[in-house]
């Protein structure tokens, strides 16, 4: 069992996620709380992390199964084989979106803007990335391969290290 992303039908991503679980299909939707400003009013709404994806933890017999779901268009592939999202990649994504207030930094190292850095301690030990800014707190990017795409995390200076 990997996960993969799909690619879905544009502003269909919870109609698709609820389809794909009603199936029995163990689907990742990452939802990210907004506040939308109409003219008339203020809303806090939830919109997809990454616009029309969707994340699925499947075995290769379901793969057609996820295909067939009203609204999949495609697996994320590469050279014509859907691409494996690593369980650490997810593990970021949920600790991004579950991450309140970033904690307080205290350097022991001297960190420049631009160098790659690797998390040493937490929940997301391994997951190396580069140093955005230094402004009181440390800004790890951290790259989604399968979906060419960027997370920003908010990490502590004390759980950072140089990636050699």
């Amino acid at each position: 069992m990997n996960w993969f992303a799909i690619y879905t039908f544009p502003r269909a991503e919870k109609k698709i996620h609820a389809e794909l679980v009603k199936n029995g299909i163990h689907a990742y939707l990452p939802l990210l709380r907004t506040l939308r400003q109409w003219s008339d009013r203020k809303k806090w709404v939830e919109e997809p992390l990454f616009r029309s994806y969707i994340f699925v933890y499947i075995s290769e017999k379901e793969y057609y199964e996820v295909l067939s779901a009203y609204g999949v268009v495609r697996f994320v592939t590469f050279e014509g084989k859907a691409v494996p999202v690593p369980q650490r990649q997810i593990d970021a994504i949920r600790y991004f979106l579950s991450e309140k207030t970033p904690e307080s930094p205290s350097p022991d190292t001297e960190f420049i803007p631009g160098q790659p850095v690797e998390i040493a301690r937490g929940p997301l030990r391994g997951l190396t990335g580069e140093l955005i800014s230094i402004q009181g707190r440390q800004k790890v990017r951290v790259q989604i391969e399968a979906l060419g795409q960027f997370i920003y995390l908010t990490v502590s200076s004390s759980d950072l290290k140089v990636y050699k």
